[in-house]
């Protein structure tokens, strides 16, 4: 057997160009982590068999028609992670209970999961009596941007959304999380 992978660290503009290129190969199967990377498969096959493991609802973001019946080529599994933007909010609520405005951090060059995630966490807000701010960085130099707006816009907390580009620069957030001092101050 042999395992043919690529890796784009969290650049979703560049998992069209790594699908086309393993479409390519004539690979058996293909395997995907991350919900841009499993669309990035879809559009750039229809024949050859892909498996995904998601964080979010395979219906919802348009990856198979139906969880009984995916359909196609595609199939998988899923965490439902984006369901459990309720419970982070109010996590944040219980930390910071004289909040009601928080910040969320979005990665727009994921556009359907950011938009499904997006849509969860605002009915989330709404459902808690709050008011959140999108705030959107695709790239590393983004972060200094989004830290100082959420410092501006003197947020209770944070909510990072997952994706792929969020996970690959962890200990970069983390690094901005320790230093911005406000951010010890809220969330210690």
């Amino acid at each position: 057997m042999k395992i043919e992978y690529r890796w784009a660290n969290g650049d979703n503009n560049r998992l069209a160009a790594l699908a086309a290129e393993l479409v390519g190969l004539r690979v058996n199967v293909l395997v995907s982590g991350t919900t841009p990377a499993a669309l990035a498969l879809k559009t750039a096959t229809t024949s050859i068999p892909i498996v995904f493991f998601i964080a979010g609802d395979p219906v919802a973001l348009g990856l198979v028609g139906s969880l009984n019946r995916p359909g196609a080529n595609i199939t998988g599994t899923t965490a439902l992670t984006l369901e459990a933007g309720k419970k982070w909010l109010q996590l944040l609520r219980e930390t910071v209970p004289s909040a009601t405005e928080f910040a969320v951090l979005i990665n727009l060059t994921s556009p359907h999961l950011a938009e499904v995630q997006t849509k969860e966490l605002q009915a989330a807000a709404r459902s808690l009596n709050l008011r959140i701010h999108l705030l959107n960085a695709s790239t590393e130099h983004e972060f200094e941007t989004a830290f100082a707006k959420i410092t501006e816009l003197h947020a209770g907390g944070l909510v990072i959304a997952s994706d792929s580009f969020f996970f690959a620069h962890i200990e970069k957030l983390a690094a901005l999380v320790r230093e911005t001092r406000y951010w010890r101050f809220w969330l210690p």
